[in-house]
């Protein structure tokens, strides 16, 4: 079996007017991803979910221009043989880095799903895993920058769902990041587990301000308070109080730069994208070197409903698997336009997929709604 075409689909929808949820970044106002088809010479087709990265114009050109070229031919289940390639001719040399990155990541999703299909197995079983429940936590582009009251009554709605842990985002100012966490655990209770993301909002001093009152307040993690290449400020927070760990993953890109992270010792929370950190291929070595200390991954996760099924093959299929990060964002169509990926029980845990490879019948016809928009998705906070 060859690889005969590789092809990168933009797709995007625009936000109702007035319905944008604010974050650390900014205003959302519209949801873009790209889909990558695998096509073969055999009739069987992937598909994957390359994240777009605020720039989907370009990952997509490169996909289609670039690596459709460099990996015609291959062998489609020779998954490492096709990593390896892009790493020597686009992550190691002359490349795009991060965009190549993503690039790499749709495709190795694809293949994948490719495999799956060959073997007439869902992927969480090609991956040695079980169809066991996986802890859910509400998350994606939802509980923003809104008065305490409508945001405890939102997180309520949440857990009426069946959902045991929620994820606030921070990095609005500090008075108010603080009140919204206070309000949030005062109304819930000590059961539910609060988890918090800075979307790489704070500043050093935010930081110290802030995270005393997370720990008062017991939050589970503090994601990305700063950008994903301060690594000097990560160090410093995380002595600033031990029992809130410092979680990040989500803009960190392929084993090198979790490799750092592990030398550093200030992010024990890791989060890799499938969509952006170089597939599954590459998410199994992050996960192998993390296991080897000890530490939990919870992937981020986003988007269409290829990224959320095949984030839960993987973490069905690890050792040291921590939460499903489950989009509960009122407006994303993107994540359903396949049908329902998953379904929060009771028990606050999903399950993977049985159906073969990433476990969902792509109707591409679909595609035809979501029409690519140029620009940027969200309004700039500063």
């Amino acid at each position: 079996m060859k690889i005969t075409r590789i092809t990168a689909i933009p797709l995007s929808y625009k936000l109702p007017e007035g319905q944008t949820v604010k974050v650390g970044v900014g205003a959302t106002i519209k949801r873009d991803t790209i889909v990558v088809r695998v096509e073969t010479d055999e009739g069987l087709t992937g598909y994957g979910e390359a994240h777009p990265g605020r720039s989907p114009g370009a990952v997509t050109a490169l996909v289609n221009h670039t690596l459709n070229p460099l990996l015609a031919g291959m062998d489609p289940c020779n998954v490492v043989g096709v990593w390896a390639r892009v790493n020597r001719m686009q992550l190691s040399s002359h490349g795009l880095g991060a965009g190549a990155a993503l690039a790499l990541s749709g495709i190795d999703l694809a293949l994948w799903d490719i495999r799956g299909k060959a073997a007439n197995m869902p992927l969480y079983r090609l991956l040695g895993g079980s169809r066991k429940r996986l802890p859910a936590y509400a998350g994606g582009i939802s509980l923003g920058f809104q008065p305490p009251e409508t945001l405890v009554e939102e997180a309520r709605g949440y857990l009426r769902d069946g959902y045991r842990a929620i994820k606030l985002r921070l990095g609005d100012n500090v008075r108010d990041d603080v009140a919204r966490v206070q309000a949030v655990r005062a109304a819930l209770g000590p059961d539910v587990d609060i988890l918090t993301d800075t979307n790489t909002a704070w500043t050093l001093a935010d930081a110290r301000r802030v995270i005393p009152a997370l720990a008062e307040a017991r939050v589970g993690w503090l994601e990305e308070p700063f950008s994903a290449l301060d690594f000097g400020s990560y160090r410093l927070a995380a002595g600033l109080a031990p029992q809130v760990p410092i979680a990040a993953g989500e803009n960190h890109y392929t084993r090198w730069d979790f490799a750092r992270l592990l030398e550093d010792k200030a992010v024990t929370i890791w989060q890799p994208d499938l969509s952006k950190t170089g597939g599954i291929t590459e998410a199994l070595r992050i996960a192998a070197m993390a296991s080897a200390f000890g530490i939990a991954l919870h992937p981020h996760c986003s988007a269409t409903g290829i990224n959320h099924a095949a984030t839960l093959h993987f973490l069905a299929a690890l050792d040291n698997g921590g939460y499903f990060e489950a989009c509960v964002s009122k407006f994303n169509p993107l994540r359903d336009m396949f049908g329902r990926t998953f379904t929060i029980g009771a028990d606050g845990c999903v399950e993977p997929p049985e159906a073969p490879g990433i476990g969902l019948d792509i109707d591409e016809k679909v595609f035809a709604e979501f029409p690519a928009i140029d620009g940027p998705g969200y309004v700039v906070k500063f």
